[in-house]
């Protein structure tokens, strides 16, 4: 079957990069005990090709659905191209979940094969349980290794040839399960044109990312931002650092040794970053960039981390999932560069992104919800037409999100919509509410949630994570809340714990809390 070359799709990139860029380095596996692989762009295509040439002779045909259950690593990426190269699509779950999160996961995708790295997590077991065919990611399998076929054998035995599958444009190429902090996870739908079209010419437009880039990736694999950024990267021929683990030495430890330009990450680990060990004799004069999603940064630390390296710029960063990882984007040098001085700033759109902010009656205004469209958007949400309809409105994605948007289309985020509180007939964003509380000197971090009332809807629910070693009495807070908030915005309740319950990118899982309390 011909491959009709009129269509450009993840796979052609890779395979494109491997003859022009020949030895360049693709991908970097580095992990705490000094372990260290490198293989090149042609290796990469290579190693892609063997992968799906082992997938169809196991009956893998276009369509299907392949699911990987595996911590980042250069097999991990390997088996993903592998499995675009099929036709198939590629779906990564989290192997931290529990069985009945995996079952639900499962459900949804219905996957035909399942790649794992550990046989003995329930999780994988659970979500392989679907499967009619279970792989391992590598030999060395805690299953009977007769039973069981691996990605790193297909690596070594199977034809590098390019099976030559032909694969369009709007063939889906991979499903990203939302975050799920605050309902249960969503199937997006992502097919190959969304990154050739918009999401990659726009990353390289706003130099979000360079050819000549050394990335450090962080997030997990089994997220928007962790197979999103390297898919991004390797299209345009930079080189993906990943690590085991993101503990704050190693990564410090990693960005000098690696030489790496940029990395992304939320608030709290650049905070955990600052407080590591390692960090004081950290190397970071190749830094370009340090990228910033998911809340905002306590300007120490901005100060802390660009004193190590003044030509060190951030990016501050909004996307979604149902965007293919497109979004609004922004770079400061210092806090003083910021539009307004107003650290809710998330950048403006980016090149393929258009954006309307609405009020509850779908009229334009300057402060209300974000909506986007773009040829970014997601093909919808697998299996839930009515869902897909209910953020879908003429070509709109209604994000959910609050913002506030200037003439100059500078973007500040205020707040999710689900997350604003509802007090005594009052909006209260829970976002304005943690900033407050962040500030006061004996508190590290908080969350703020409605909890159902009788007479007021909601109450306003603060819980608080004091510095480590500090007491934090509850007068102490309401003072603080009663200078810088009215009164209707001042939690009624608060409560300290010893730590906020985080996803794998350091975001507040609210979704438990809430719970908590209900």
């Amino acid at each position: 079957m011909s491959r009709r070359w009129s269509d450009s799709t993840i796979c052609d990139a890779i395979r494109r990069n491997a003859s022009r860029l020949q030895s360049h380095p693709a991908i970097i596996e580095r992990d705490p005990s000094g372990y260290r692989l490198e293989i090149s762009y042609k290796e990469l295509d290579r190693c892609a090709n063997c992968v799906a040439n082992g997938l169809l002779a196991l009956g893998v045909v276009k369509g299907d659905v392949v699911g990987l259950s595996s911590r980042n690593s250069v097999l991990a990426l390997i088996a993903y191209y592998g499995v675009l190269r099929t036709g198939a699509t590629f779906v990564a779950i989290d192997p931290s979940l529990t069985a009945r999160e995996a079952r639900n996961l499962a459900n949804q995708v219905k996957p035909k094969v399942v790649i794992g790295e550990d046989w003995t997590l329930e999780s994988t077991c659970e979500f392989g349980e679907f499967a009619e065919i279970q792989l391992s990611l590598r030999d060395k399998a805690d299953i009977d290794p007769a039973s069981l076929a691996s990605v790193e054998a297909f690596v070594a035995t199977k034809s590098p040839i390019d099976p030559d599958i032909s694969i369009g444009e709007t063939d889906v190429a991979l499903v990203v399960f939302t975050s799920g902090t605050e309902e249960m996870p969503k199937a997006v739908q992502i097919p190959h044109r969304n990154f050739m079209i918009a999401t990659t010419p726009s990353w390289l437009i706003d130099s979000y990312i360079l050819p000549s880039d050394r990335f450090l990736l962080l997030a997990p694999i089994y997220t928007m931002a962790g197979i999103g950024t390297p898919t991004n990267l390797l299209s345009v021929g930079a080189t993906v650092v990943i690590t085991s683990g993101s503990s704050p030495d190693l990564v410090a430890e990693v960005i000098g040794e690696e030489k790496i330009t940029n990395t992304s990450q939320t608030p709290t680990f650049y905070r955990r970053l600052v407080e590591c060990s390692a960090f004081a004799e950290a190397d970071f004069s190749s830094l370009r960039h340090c990228h910033l999603y998911g809340g905002q940064i306590q300007a120490d630390v901005v100060k802390r981390i660009t004193e190590k390296n003044r030509n060190l710029e951030w990016a501050v960063y909004w996307g979604q999932s149902e965007l293919t990882q497109l979004g609004i984007s922004g770079t400061f040098s210092s806090l003083g560069d910021i539009p307004h001085g107003d650290l809710r700033w998330i950048g403006r759109p980016m090149q393929a992104l258009e954006i309307r902010v609405v009020d509850e009656l779908g009229q334009d205004c300057d402060e209300g919800e974000l909506l986007c469209k773009s040829p970014g958007i997601m093909a919808g949400y697998l299996g839930d037409s009515e869902q897909t309809d209910r953020v879908m409105s003429d070509g709109w994605l209604h994000t959910g999100d609050i913002v506030r948007v200037d003439e100059e289309l500078n973007v500040f985020f205020l707040d999710r919509k689900k997350e604003m509180i509802k007090t005594g007939g009052m909006n209260v964003s829970s976002a304005e509410v943690e900033r407050v509380l962040r500030e006061h000197p004996s508190v590290k971090d908080a969350a703020v949630v409605g909890r159902p009332d009788d007479d007021w809807s909601e109450l306003v629910f603060a819980f608080v994570q004091p510095v480590e070693g500090a007491e934090i009495s509850e007068d102490s807070l309401k003072t603080h809340c009663k200078k810088f908030l009215a009164p209707f915005k001042c939690p009624k309740i608060y409560r300290v714990i010893g730590g906020l319950p985080l996803d794998d990118q350091g975001k507040v899982r609210k979704k438990e809390l809430r719970e908590s309390v209900e």
